[in-house]
This record gives structure tokens, sequence and C-alpha cells, in this order.
């Protein structure tokens, strides 16, 4: 996980990398699937990617201000929470 400024000459931007591990290909790919509906609400400030790499589900971040990428991040923490939560509760998926 990391922040920091952007230095390609466009301002200051902030950017933040997530990196969650999961136990199999699958659970990721299903965190991605919940996670993934919820855009930004304010276009133009933030922008956020997420995708899978192996295991891995992997999000970035890029913003222009420190407070909307708090909010975001924050955020998306809160609904990663409650999807990790979801699937501890209900147990691996099945393979068929």
């Amino acid at each position: 996980m990391a922040a920091g400024a952007d230095g390609d000459g466009d301002g200051d931007r902030l950017l933040f990398n997530l990196s969650v591990p999961f136990p199999s290909v699958r659970e990721a790919q299903i965190a991605l699937g919940s996670l993934s509906p919820d855009s930004e609400p304010r276009r133009g400030g933030i922008c956020k990617t997420l995708s899978v790499q192996g295991c891995t589900l992997q999000g970035r971040w890029v913003a222009h201000e420190a407070r909307i990428l708090r909010v975001s991040v924050g955020s998306f923490l809160d609904n990663l929470s409650l999807v990790l939560e979801t699937m501890d509760r209900f147990g691996p998926p099945s393979t068929s």
C-alpha cells in the first residue's frame, strides 16, 4: 500500500494503491464484483480503479485533494469490511 504525489506535470495528484490478498481467485473476483458497482459520486476530483491479479484485489485511487481521497478510500474500506464479513459468515464459495 502506498500514497504519494504523482510527478507527471499535471498538478499535484495524490495516489493511493491498495492490495488485498484473498485465499482464492474466486473470492477475489467475488469481492471485485461486490465493490465495483460503486462509482465515485464526484466526477473530475478522483479516479478509482479496481482489478484482480491472481488472488489479490488491487485498488488504485488518483485524486487532486487529500480530503476527497480520504473520503473515497474510507468508504471503500467500510464496504470491503462488509464484503469480508459476509464472505466469512457464508464460508468459501462452492466450486461448482
